[in-house]
């Protein structure tokens, strides 16, 4: 399908590449990863030919589709969110504008113009038609858009949401290869893992650029890794690759030394018997010998790694952080009703819970960002918050030089403290002068923890700390979190990070907090969900919980016929939430056996040699049935939820 032959590519005197060789199959799935700096997105830009290489060939299949997500920003123009995730074509978004205008029109009545209206119709749903406006729809929920964002303009939106709709838009259109630049991104958890699984049925190829080792372990059969400007392949996920590289390493270092010990033999006996006529022959032979040698480059580590050790703040009280009935409420969207929650000094608590359900409003009540509308917010003693914000251009000063936003903090430091901290971040040399405006996402994110650092707080909140970061400063502020001795509250939606640091967790869901008194596993473990996904979207309220306690509200008094009045209207809505349980729960399983029936069907005729004689057909039956398959992953949980509240009603 892609042929990368022999690329070369340099910038400034740079080597990206050197005679890179990369071959790409249909149904490949490939992680590209590297240091930054390596040249991921610029083998992004020479694969879709936005840049062309120094020299050697690009070679594609005809016909190919390709689709590509860049990392930070996207066209975008006057088109609704749908619109935008169904602009599969120009020829696609005509005919649909088109033909919503001329339906919308009901005194247009020409029989010429209803001759091309139904020419259009026709080409329209030779094209996908409404099938594919439904199937947005789908793909626009799974990454957390609700339906009353469907029509809204595409550039009213945040960034994140922008970029969310473009992923959207790639999924509906079905390229034979995706080319994904940090896809996760702009994702929270709950659109990752919906985003994940769907990934594992895409009937296409993927190479994707991401800095999420658990996404990458989830949905990629191999690695290519840029290196020293090659682009070295590995078998299997994240994991494995960094098994496979440590092993060829092993081997790399101990042929090299074997190499050079054979070289300094060599040229030993040269320069000893180079002047001996008798010798000189053979001296002479020697030295050719070691010309003639293939050689082996000494290994290097070239991953810039950023090394530091967190200040630990100053000790707090034990009860670090108290919310009392807190009210919180966006117009109509109530948020927070009578909310209470704490934390404790040394707890690491991580936020789940699914979009738009109050994870970043709670965290910034907790960092006094946000003042709630009613309730107290009072701080343990001796307690200094610190607020890492998901958007860290709140953070930033665009007019201000690197270094100069290292300098701005209370803290009693010198500069030389300061471009000590900038260096170990990555910001070296001459880009301490950079303006945070040129900045990249990453380059940000860096320096908005370097602020953070040079003034350490004993409360420790987080938004969303590893977007933008690689591979190399996630294990650092890894590392340096595991260290820290004060009170971390956070939310991300890389599971790797969540794993390594959360000991709590709190699932956030309709304005209720319920505590799990275990890691992330443990809440997994104690959710008892079919999937993490699940879990997020549950109630939060599964065996082991400890739900974050209300103020009871007093019980009125009532006579005893008006009680017997009430226990009969209890039961009559119990019977109707039964009902209603018991005809999901028919619906889904006569959906499930349809499925299923049909994938059967799919099945026995894939193993046909007869199929295969028709062009085109076996990728037709396998896409749809990777479509079925993927229904199948998500109508089974709905299904088991919808029985387990069956039997809560029996």
């Amino acid at each position: 399908m892609l042929t990368l032959s022999e690329i070369s590519k340099a910038y400034g005197g740079k080597v990206l590449f050197n005679e890179a060789t990369l071959q790409v199959n249909r149904e490949d799935r490939i992680g590209l990863v590297g240091p930054n700096g390596a040249g991921k997105s610029t083998l992004f830009g020479i694969i879709l030919g936005e840049e062309s290489a120094d020299s050697g060939k690009v070679m594609k299949e005809r016909n190919v589709k390709f689709g590509y997500l860049p990392q930070e920003s996207a066209p975008i123009g006057d088109e609704t969110v749908l619109e935008l995730a169904t602009a599969i074509s120009p020829e696609f978004t005509q005919l649909r504008k088109l033909i919503l205008a001329w339906d919308s029109d009901h005194h247009v009545d020409v029989s010429h113009l209803e001759e091309i209206h139904d020419d259009a119709h026709n080409r329209f749903h030779e094209l996908g038609g409404y099938q594919l406006d439904a199937k947005a729809k789908q793909i626009l929920h799974g990454l957390g858009f609700k339906e009353t964002a469907f029509e809204k303009k595409a550039r009213e939106l945040s960034g994140g949401w922008v970029m969310r709709a473009h992923l959207a838009r790639l999924l509906v259109l079905e390229p034979d290869l995706l080319l994904l630049d940090e896809p996760t991104n702009h994702l929270d958890l709950e659109a990752l893992l919906w985003f994940q699984d769907y990934l594992k049925f895409y009937a296409g190829g993927i190479i994707v650029i991401s800095h999420d080792r658990e996404f990458l372990n989830h949905i990629v059969s191999g690695i290519v890794e840029i290196r020293q400007g090659k682009l070295n392949r590995y078998r299997g996920d994240y994991d494995d690759f960094l098994v496979q590289r440590e092993a060829a390493e092993v081997q790399l270092l101990a042929a090299y030394k074997s190499q050079q010990r054979e070289i300094d033999r060599l040229q030993e006996f040269a320069d000893r018997f180079r002047a001996k006529a008798s010798k000189a022959a053979q001296a002479q032979s020697k030295l050719k010998q070691i010309d003639r040698m293939e050689k082996i480059e000494a290994p290097v580590n070239d991953e810039t790694k950023i090394g530091f050790s967190f200040p630990q703040p100053q000790r707090s009280g034990q009860k670090v952080i108290t919310l009392e009935n807190i009210h919180q409420a966006y117009g109509p969207n109530v948020v927070y009703s009578g909310m209470d929650f704490k934390a404790e000094r040394g707890q690491r608590i991580v936020l789940v819970g699914p979009n738009g359900a109050g994870k970043s409003t709670l965290l910034k009540i907790l960092a006094g960002v946000l003042v709630p509308q009613q309730g107290e917010r009072a701080l343990g003693h001796n307690v200094k918050a610190g607020y890492y914000s998901q958007y860290r251009v709140e953070m930033l000063d665009p007019k201000r030089s690197v270094l100069e936003e290292g300098l701005d903090t209370p803290s009693r430091v010198t500069e030389q403290f300061v471009r000590t901290l900038l260096g170990s971040f990555l910001f070296r040399g001459d880009d301490v002068f950079k303006k945070v405006d040129v900045l990249s996402g990453g380059e940000k994110s860096r320096l908005a923890l370097v602020k953070l650092l040079l003034d350490p707080p004993n409360l420790l909140l987080m938004d969303e700390p590893t977007t933008h970061l690689d591979m190399a400063s996630i294990d650092a502020l890894v590392f340096a979190l595991s260290q820290y001795e004060g009170t971390l509250i956070f939310i991300s939606h890389d599971v790797y990070f969540i794993r390594a640091l959360g000991n709590l967790v709190v699932h956030v869901n309709a304005g209720k907090l319920t505590h799990y008194a275990g890691d992330y596993q443990y809440y997994l473990d104690k959710t008892k969900a079919s999937s993490a996904r699940a879990a997020l979207t549950s109630g939060g309220t599964g065996a082991g919980a400890a739900p974050v306690k209300a103020a009871a509200a007093p019980r009125p008094q009532v006579d005893r016929k008006e009680q017997k009045r009430l226990e009969a209207l209890q039961r009559q809505a119990r019977s109707g939430e039964r009902k209603a349980a018991q005809q999901k729960v028919h619906e889904l399983e006569k959906e499930i056996q349809k499925l299923e029936a049909r994938q059967k069907e799919l099945t026995a005729e894939l193993e046909s040699p007869g199929t295969y004689e028709k062009p085109g057909r076996a990728g037709q039956l396998n896409r749809e049935l990777a479509d079925l398959q993927h229904r199948l992953e998500v109508l089974t949980p709905e299904w088991e939820a919808a029985e387990s509240k069956l039997a809560t009603t029996a």
